[in-house]
């Protein structure tokens, strides 16, 4: 059986604590390093394979926009909380854009949901 993979990337270089619950919930966590990794997340899922990505920034926009216009990515941005996640993975979203938000609980949810809709990989 093959591993969720997901990419994240964050403004301000962050994304462990989501990347924690990634695996936690059985997935594979790619965190893009450094600052503005956001903007590097679409070039990060397209050579990665990652089943999906989330992007994290003040506005919760850049990173999944970049990752839409450049790769096509179904995308849902602006986000601030995991119940929008959660739905917008429902809605076949593909790059998941939040405000920051780096929380473990926010990973686990995603990736869970991920699950649900798609089965495992």
């Amino acid at each position: 059986m093959a591993q969720v993979t997901v990419a994240i990337g964050d403004r301000l270089g962050k994304g462990q604590k989501v990347a924690q619950g990634v695996e936690a919930a059985g997935g594979k966590a790619i965190v893009v390093p450094g600052m503005a990794a956001d903007m590097k997340l679409g070039d990060v899922m397209n050579s990665e394979q990652a089943d999906f990505g989330i992007s994290f920034c003040g506005s919760g926009g850049a990173g999944a926009i970049t990752a839409q216009n450049k790769y096509g990515y179904k995308a849902k941005y602006g986000m601030r909380s995991i119940d929008e996640g959660v739905t917008a993975i429902q809605e076949g979203c593909k790059v998941l854009g939040f405000g920051f938000m780096d929380k473990e609980e926010l990973g686990q949810k995603l990736v869970e949901a991920w699950l649900k809709k798609y089965g495992s990989a």
